[in-house]
């Protein structure tokens, strides 16, 4: 399934790290909902501009949900045990969920880590691609993320409303 811009994304709630359940509709302005992992050299590589958005907009009413799907029995540095040892270790501006039974990640058409959407707050797809054009330059600082944002924020139409999400393929369950 590929999810359209515009479209209303599925509603979910799903397992932080600490095991509370974190819902994705909360009243924010905006959500960043991001399919990542722990072991993935473009998640890993995109992981401080993607919180850093996730600091930078926080007070303007943008929540960010980072949420790791992949097969943690074949992979097991995508365990939660794993997961929660990063949030301990202050890697994460916001919650890290766990969607154990990939779920979330098929109904949202999730296929590489770092699969990045933007939501508005009505819950329609405003983005979804890339946090910015290149995973190993960190001055273009999740350039893409941030212009969907700006627009979503000030109501306007998103400019690039999606590109192409680059990553490690989705690690499904067998």
């Amino acid at each position: 399934m590929k999810l359209k811009t515009g479209a209303t994304v599925p509603d979910f709630s799903l397992p932080d790290t600490d095991g509370a359940d974190v819902p994705l509709r909360d009243g924010a302005a905006a959500t960043v909902v991001v399919f990542t992992c722990n072991h993935c050299p473009y998640a890993l590589a995109w992981h401080r501009r993607i919180n850093a958005v996730a600091r930078d907009y926080a007070d303007r009413g943008v929540r960010t949900l980072q949420i790791c799907a992949n097969d943690a029995e074949r992979y097991p540095r995508d365990a939660p045990d794993a997961m929660r040892a990063r949030v301990e270790a202050g890697e994460f501006a916001g919650p890290y969920l766990h969607d154990a039974t990939q779920e979330v990640a098929r109904s949202w058409g999730a296929r590489v880590t770092p699969d990045v959407f933007v939501v508005d707050a009505d819950m329609h797809l405003a983005y979804r691609g890339a946090p910015d054009a290149d995973h190993k330059d960190e001055s273009l600082d999740a350039a893409w993320v941030r212009a969907a944002l700006d627009a979503v924020l000030a109501g306007e139409p998103v400019a690039q409303p999606e590109t192409k999400p680059v990553g490690c393929g989705m690690k499904w369950r067998q």
